[in-house]
Order: structure tokens, then sequence, then C-alpha cells
């Protein structure tokens, strides 16, 4: 080989592997620190795809799609550079469309382990997985539950599958009590928030995605403003939603701000543990509630004495865990916590109601003093299909919230988040509308989620 053919050859890998990093920036399959760091890496000549199929950050189904796409872009037009919006769906990290899924046959799965089933889903960019008895599996995606192209399946599949994923004390839990909830760990294949249950047709179990790193308020599409609660040394924030609303990432993303801009000591408690969260500035320890510690009451309790500055509630169920959270913010902690709640003004009540009538004025003025701010959020699908929006309704803890909350007047708290734009509070109402004026979701989504659908007619 000629040094001007080897120069050619190394001309054409170095114009294709920055072709293959430009596609999987585009399609989010790696972060841009990250490709940087591995390209910076990368010998001359060598096959990016093979080396990021290597560090275990795409799959070789992503490389392989992604260099015939090059490839054949390359022979219909010499050298003419790759659009990389124009990548296969099998490239993708999660597909575009539910139509994309609808076309898509998982026949060949049936019998396999359910870490096969698990993969295939995460790769697809579903939610959550259900793996159920007398229908094909279901995904959720962007916020729709979606029947795969597969057998029906049996309640011997079922119970199979899921006594061959089970360890023996998971089984005699799960026979005992006849449900139980963990996190399932399978190394490449990710973590699952998983939750196994009898019914009357079968053994059933559902599956939670979550993802491979800790989002950003940037990746979830909230605005830079949550992250002023982060900033507190003392008080309680709650992030509040129905179930599936992403809550937990909002959290996560919040924990994982303190984490890196402070050296604090954070607690997290929760059921199970989903985020797996690296020290960075801080020291962090995390309880799983019926693993490491009894209940949610017992393990903030025990947190007070291990000298925390930051606490993570991954609920609050009961008065016992709300009243603990509630005195740990008055004593000089942040504590972030999540309650099942749709909006500010029923997150304070829920606060407060749990109490019994006579203690309910002294637990309002307490709340009154460390209330640090409510986030409120519901995911609402996109109207191109690609996607879900985050609605929230935002409430930061002023004189004016404070007097509302001792007085008992909290119904008035939608004025406040009225007038309090130029602080950052929004009502879920305004958010929604906000959404609409964008062109990202439909007015019949948008009337959907509203309890307010003033101005929501298209």
């Amino acid at each position: 080989m000629t040094d001007e053919t080897r120069e050619g050859t190394a001309d054409r890998s170095s114009r294709d592997a920055a072709r293959f990093g430009r596609i999987v920036l585009k399609n989010q399959l790696v972060e841009e620190a990250t490709l940087r760091k591995v390209m910076a890496q990368l010998p001359a000549g060598a096959d990016l795809g093979a080396l990021l199929v290597s560090e275990g950050l795409i799959t070789e189904q992503h490389a392989r799609t992604i260099s015939q796409k090059i490839s054949q872009r390359a022979t219909s037009q010499g050298e003419a550079e790759t659009d990389e919006n124009e990548v296969p769906t099998a490239a993708r990290k999660g597909v575009t469309s539910l139509s994309d899924l609808d076309r898509m046959d998982f026949s060949d799965l049936h019998g396999k382990p359910l870490d096969d089933y698990l993969m295939r889903a995460r790769q697809l960019g579903c939610s959550d997985f259900h793996f159920q008895v007398d229908s094909p599996p279901l995904v959720r995606i962007h916020g729709h539950l979606v029947r795969w192209k597969h057998p029906v399946l049996t309640a011997e599949d079922t119970s199979r599958a899921i006594r061959a994923m089970l360890d023996e004390e998971q089984w005699k839990e799960l026979s005992e009590h006849f449900d139980i909830d963990f996190c399932l760990e399978l190394g490449e294949s990710g973590r699952y928030r998983t939750n196994c249950y009898r019914q009357r047709k079968g053994l059933e179990a559902i599956f939670r995605i979550i993802p491979d790193t800790i989002p950003s308020l940037a990746d979830l599409h909230l605005p830079d403003s949550l992250s002023e609660f982060t900033q507190y040394n003392q008080g309680i924030v709650l992030v509040t939603g129905p179930a599936g609303c992403g809550k937990s990432a909002t959290l996560a993303a919040l924990v994982n701000l303190i984490n890196h801009n402070r050296k604090d000591h954070i607690v997290t408690v929760e059921d199970p543990i989903e985020y797996i969260f690296e020290p960075a500035g801080c020291n962090v320890n995390q309880r799983h509630v019926r693993r490491h510690t009894q209940t949610f009451y017992t393990a903030l309790r025990s947190a007070m004495r291990a000298d925390p500055d930051v606490i993570m509630v991954g609920e609050m169920r009961d008065m016992e865990t709300i009243s603990m959270a509630i005195t740990a913010a008055e004593t000089g902690h942040l504590v972030l916590a999540t309650l099942h709640t749709i909006n500010a003004v029923r997150s304070i009540d829920r606060l407060i109601d749990v109490f019994p009538p006579r203690e309910q004025e002294q637990v309002r003025a307490m709340v009154s003093e460390s209330m640090r701010g409510v986030i409120s959020q519901q995911l609402l699908p996109r109207k191109d299909g690609t996607g879900v929006e985050p609605a929230l309704e935002i409430m930061f803890s002023t004189p004016a919230v404070g007097n509302l909350i001792r007085e008992g007047k909290t119904f008035q708290l939608p004025s406040v988040l009225q007038t309090g734009k130029k602080r950052g509070m929004v009502t879920m109402a305004d958010s929604i509308r906000a959404l609409l004026g964008k062109g990202l979701i439909t007015p019949e989504v948008a009337r959907f989620h509203s309890e307010d659908t003033t101005g929501m007619q298209g």
C-alpha cells in the first residue's frame, strides 16, 4: 500500500468516525463529554463504533446500524455528508413514535429469560414493562401503554420466567406475602424497580426501567430555577404528582446537584433504591426500606443521629413519617420528599390533614416555617408522538405563602402563584397553556390534564 493510499484510507476513517460521532450525539446514545473522551483515545484508523461497544456505551446493534447507514450514504452519494437526522429506528436510543413500535415483531423473545425482554424495552426507550398472564407483554412509552406483537403469555410462561429471576429469599417472600417490591440489577442490562405479585390468573411482574445515568434538570426539560431548592441548608421541599409522573427522576436530579455542588452528608431512604449516587462533593448513604431498615419512620429517626445535612425521603406514606420529616426540617436539615398529590395546595393540606385535629394548628405553624417549596408535575404526551413534556406547578416559599399556611388559608395559594411569576412561580394550568401555545401538546391533552381549561380550546 502506498503512502498516498494509506493517507486516503486514514482520511476516510477519520471522516467516518466524525460522522458516527455526530449520529451518536444526535440520537442521544452517548453524552458529549463521554464521546469526546473516547474519541481522544481513538487510534488512527480505528473503528469508533467498535470502541464504543467495547466500552459498553452502545450496543452492537446500534454500531452495526449506524455503520451501515454511513456506508449506504457514501455509496449512493460519494463522500456526501451523512444526514444525522435520517438514522434508522433500530439505531436510536428510543423509537420515534408509537407507529414505529406497532410495526415491530417481538415473537423471537418468546421463551427467553426476562433479561432479554427488559434489554429490548430499554433499547426502545420504554419507561415500564408489563409481563402478565393471558396477554402479550406490554410497555409504556411516551405515556401510552402498548401491546407488543408477541404470543399471549400463559400462567406457566410468567411463573417460570419470574421464578428464574428471583433468588431463594425473594421467592420465599413472594410465596408467603403474594407480592414483593425490589430493585432488580442485571449488570449491563441495567436496573429495574420491580413489583411481582399473584393475581387470579397467576404470577405477574411490572418493571420500571431506571435510566443508566442520573438525569439533569435539562435532560428532564425542567427549568433551571428548580436548582434554587438545592441551595437551602434546612427546610422541606416536596416533589409531588400522580404515579409515573417522574417524581423520582426530578428528586434524583436535585440530589445529584447537591452531591456535586456541596460538601455535605446526604442520606436517602427509598423503597426500593432507584438511582445510585456515587459520592462527588458529598458523602452519600442510601437505605432500602425493608432491606436496610424496617420502615421510612425508623430510617428517618436513625438518620437524625447520623449527622446528616440532606435527607431524601422516597415517599411520605403515613403520619409518623411526615411528622419525623417535618421535625428534621425544623431542626436544621434539608428534607427532599415526594407525595402523591396533584398541586401545591393539596400537598400542603395533605401534610397537615394527616394529623389529628387537635394537633393541626401546631403542625400548620411548623410547616409555615419549614416549607421551602413545592414542585407538582405531570407528564403530558407530545403532539408529535415522540415523547412527553413535563407540566409543572412551582411554589417557592415567601412571607405571603407562610402566612396563608399558618392561617389555614391554603385555598388562596393559587393567587400567590399567579402574582409570583417573577419569582419563578407558576400554576399547573398556566404551565399547560404554555405547552399548548408552543404547539407541543394537543388541546385535548391540555383539557384532559388541567382543572382549569380556560383558553385551551385550540
